[in-house]
């Protein structure tokens, strides 16, 4: 099985070149790196660009132009774009464990989508990091929290990893697009993000239905495939009531397969 790695980042450089250096260290990489860009500016472009020549494997840059928060569209972008079968999906302000990679290969299974959860680094942890920029940090101290969730001991996972059958409104609840890995045909099936989503939240969620709605089934994961969220302040939640009404709109729709999304739908 290939991976295709998709991180999204928008004009926090400092932040990214921690994503990347912690993908370095990943005891097995990807196949491809894919950066999905939401209209950052050059200093974002020189970055990857110096990486290129770091990284073992293919690290590719995908960019439109900045038009406000699209995620969804930058996300559809780099799901075509992407070469392997296998997805993983994160976002461009997370430390990844080690293990991160080879833990969801470990997890996935067919006819799944598998989402992992974080340790949500505080202000004074997440400075020190991007001054030093170093991986070298703790995660247990008090102004961290979710601690919980840096304990990495796969083999409790299986307490949780089993794929859920339940209703739709249960499997949505914190579904967290900075730690997810689809098979890339259900997500074309699917045909990826609604683009409609503008601004900040519930995107993710509304995949997850539509692919729920499909057949697929959510797996969570436990114990492993850990990342670490830096500090940032809160994205403006001004399109949230819009976005709610689409998430809405998904629920009660009997079509898993969205109009405007990586093929434009008449």
């Amino acid at each position: 099985m290939k991976v295709s790695l998709i991180i999204t980042t928008y004009n926090w450089e400092e932040a990214l070149e921690l994503v990347l250096k912690s993908v370095l260290r990943q005891n097995i990489l990807p196949d491809e790196v894919i950066v999905a860009d939401d209209g950052s500016g050059n200093k974002t472009k020189s970055l990857i660009n110096e990486y290129k020549k770091l990284f073992p494997v293919p690290l590719h840059h995908i960019w439109h132009e900045d038009n406000g928060f699209r995620l969804s569209a930058i996300r559809n972008k780099a799901i075509e774009k992407a070469q392997y079968e296998y997805i993983i999906q994160i976002d461009g302000d997370v430390i990844l464990h080690p293990k991160f990679i080879e833990d969801h290969k470990k997890y996935a299974c067919k006819n799944c989508f598998v989402t992992g959860s974080r340790v949500m680094l505080g202000a004074k942890t997440t400075e020190k990091i991007i001054e030093n920029k170093s991986l070298l940090f703790s995660f247990i101290n008090r102004e961290n929290s979710n601690k919980f969730n840096g304990i990495y001991f796969p083999l409790f996972n299986n307490l949780f990893s089993h794929p859920k059958n339940k209703p739709i409104e249960r499997l949505i609840v914190r579904v967290r697009g900075c730690n997810m890995a689809f098979w890339r045909e259900d997500l074309i099936a699917v045909n990826g993000y609604d683009e409609n989503f503008v601004g900040w939240g519930r995107e993710d969620s509304e995949i997850v239905t539509r692919l729920i709605k499909k057949g697929v089934y959510r797996k969570k994961i436990k114990f492993a495939a850990i990342q670490y969220h830096l500090y940032h302040k809160t994205s403006s939640k001004d399109n949230l009531k819009t976005n709610e009404e689409i998430l809405q709109k998904a629920l009660l729709s009997n079509s898993f397969r969205v109009k405007n999304g990586i093929l434009k739908i008449n």
